[in-house]
């Protein structure tokens, strides 16, 4: 399979707040490194991405959002008290008046959701490289001769918590929402987008929530109880012209593959009887039962079939990289999970 990567990832390692204290992100660089590792060993065929179409990106994010994350480091260095990330900590909750403040420290908190994520010097050229593989690997299969092509991002920072103009859950671009438009854009009427990491896709959701061109389709832990909270549950189906064009299936937790089986089921057939002309899957390993931050209990031996039926619908798909913090395991599960398309 066609593998999309590059090295830019390691400029970017973030600070996340966990309790009272600051520790570095469990997206760390050593997550995609020993992806890439794993799919060498498995011969697959690795390409650096294309530059990034910028009217592409601002498709799916604001011009005032995709300025915030260019600009945010060098304004935070000017700050007289920088420290080595820049965080947010106040945001606009209910109640409270929404208008874009002016200062760097309001607009930390505006574009942002949580504080698990921070900006560091490396922090936009890592999140535009993923953006950036996914529009390649979107191409690769628009482009490719075969009758249902699948190509895999290895994007790191994932994407699926960034909506419109908000960043969180380690998210800063929305690598499955640039890729799903990017195959609208080159002539696809209807794209799906199935969300198989632990934690829910609010971001995609969001984006695309008022659209009937994407379906997207996710299968997460039940929000009641796990990140991100306030999205993801089984009443979000979308409005206006998205009506009926987004799927949630959250899941307790504990929750092995005989259930999220099921629940695959329920997606798969959503999907097959949409229209959709190609799907991009964003693929979490962090379902696996030895992931160290999620409580799911899928094996290894469990992905490979996951995506023998995801190629069951016989659409051009393309697979970006999400969640997975079992990094003694991520290698593995990645490659198991891409064996499975044959």
């Amino acid at each position: 399979m066609l593998v999309v990567r590059s090295d830019v990832h390691r400029q970017h390692h973030s600070l996340e707040l966990a309790g009272s204290e600051l520790i570095k992100s469990w997206d760390g660089p050593d997550r995609a490194d020993l992806i890439s590792a794993a799919l060498m060993e498995a011969e697959h065929e690795f390409v650096a991405p294309d530059t990034l179409d910028r009217d592409l990106l601002t498709r799916v994010h604001s011009a005032d959002y995709i300025t915030f994350l260019k600009t945010a480091w060098s304004r935070w260095t000017e700050q007289p008290d920088a420290g080595s990330a820049a965080i947010g900590f106040t945001w606009p909750v209910r109640g409270m008046n929404s208008t874009i403040p002016e200062s760097l420290i309001g607009q930390l908190g505006y574009y942002s959701f949580a504080a698990d994520c921070s900006i560091v010097a490396g922090t936009w050229n890592a999140a535009s490289e993923a953006a950036a593989i996914a529009q390649t690997a979107a191409d690769a299969v628009i482009n490719s001769s075969d009758p249902n092509p699948t190509a895999f991002g290895l994007c790191r920072p994932p994407g699926h918590h960034a909506g419109v103009d908000q960043f969180g859950g380690y998210c800063y671009l929305n690598n499955a929402a640039i890729a799903a438009q990017r195959l609208l854009d080159k002539g696809a009427s209807r794209v799906a987008v199935l969300d198989v990491d632990y934690h829910h896709g609010n971001g995609t959701q969001s984006i695309f929530y008022e659209r009937s061109d994407v379906l997207f389709a996710s299968i997460h832990a039940d929000p009641k109880v796990e990140f991100p909270y306030f999205a993801g549950h089984a009443g979000e189906t979308g409005t206006g012209a998205g009506a009926g064009w987004n799927l949630n299936l959250p899941l307790p937790h504990g929750t092995g593959i005989e259930s999220w089986g099921a629940a695959l089921n329920l997606a798969l057939g959503r999907i097959a009887d949409s229209g959709a002309e190609a799907i991009v899957v964003s693929l979490g390993v962090d379902t696996f039962k030895g992931d160290p931050i999620s409580r799911f209990l899928l094996d290894t031996s469990d992905y490979p079939v996951i995506a023998a039926r995801i190629a069951g619908l016989g659409l051009p798909t393309v697979v970006v990289q999400e969640g997975g913090y079992a990094v003694e395991a991520i290698g593995t599960n990645v490659a198991a999970f891409l064996t499975g398309f044959g």
